[in-house]
């Protein structure tokens, strides 16, 4: 594969990941939880695209619209019913719970939608790029998803430090307390910050259901390979977790195109593994101080 295009193939998967990421990073900074249901959320966003475009015969922006509506109320539905009963008792069960929303949502997918992979048409991946004359291996769609991928971390960065509900919500990351004594509505703040976060996984989805096959269970990999990402980049950093998404792309990208697909997941995790062990909090994030 031409080094342009392997560059650009791995740029567009590690967007899609950083994306994943971005949601598990907003989670956890609010409210020091994260959805487990992602890898859910973004095979959702793919799957009822699909279903309004392709089956239904919608437009694909109102498709899209709606299917990603769908992916934040799935979001506020995960907060309110698999994180919320336990957080409240101080139970860590969110692990287990929300990992049982994400089956739930799985095999609900797959009894209504089916099990056979689908293909969704895009204009955006038929024809590759071309450079100078010379031919890429890859698609306008796959330098997209990069573009929104930084510009929806910028946003993000952008809502946090100069909005209402940004503000908000790094005050309930500082001190619960005193965000409640000053009239935050912490609940809905947490709720805001999963519905953000599915948001992100179903904008992931959608980006990529042109260039993956849709099915029910596409998300499972995927989810785990995001969060593999959030905590690489340090989970309470969104610029870490995007730069992270990154670099994991290009390196799975390297790998396929050296060894070939079959080793990509072995040597992928490996230096995953390798990198944590040598930076616990990951390559952006900073050791939480403790006090006595």
């Amino acid at each position: 594969m031409h080094s342009i295009s392997l560059f650009l193939a791995g740029i567009g998967l590690g967007s899609m990941y950083g994306l994943m990421a971005l949601g598990f990073h907003i989670t956890y900074a609010v409210s020091g939880t994260v959805n487990f249901a992602q890898g859910s959320s973004m095979m959702l966003g793919a799957v009822l695209t699909f279903a309004l475009a392709q089956t239904f015969g919608w437009p694909m922006f109102p498709a899209v619209v709606l299917a990603l509506l769908a992916c934040a109320l799935y979001g506020l539905l995960v907060e309110f019913l698999a994180v919320r009963p336990f957080a409240r008792r101080n139970s860590n069960a969110w692990l287990i719970a929300t990992v049982a929303l994400g089956i739930v949502l799985d095999n609900v997918v797959l009894f209504t939608f089916g099990k056979e992979p689908r293909s969704l048409a895009s204009p955006l991946a038929v024809s590759p790029l071309s450079v100078g004359g010379v031919g890429l291996s890859v698609y306008p769609l796959q330098v997209l998803i990069p573009v929104v991928g930084l510009l929806l971390a910028a946003a993000l960065h952008a809502v946090q430090r100069r909005t209402r509900w940004g503000v908000a919500m790094l005050a309930v990351v500082q001190n619960r307390d005193a965000s409640r004594l000053m009239g935050i509505p912490i609940k809905r703040v947490v709720a805001l910050a999963f519905a953000l976060s599915a948001l992100f996984a179903g904008v992931a989805g959608v980006l990529i259901a042109p260039l993956f096959n849709v099915n029910a269970d596409m998300g499972t990999v995927l989810g785990l390979k995001a969060f593999a990402v959030a905590i690489l980049g340090g989970i309470g950093s969104a610029w870490g977790v995007m730069v992270a998404g990154l670099l994991f792309g290009v390196l799975e990208a390297l790998i396929t195109a050296t060894l070939g697909s079959s080793y990509t997941q072995i040597v992928s995790f490996s230096v995953v593994i390798v990198l944590l062990a040598m930076r616990p909090n990951g390559l952006f994030g900073r050791a939480e101080v403790k006090k006595v």
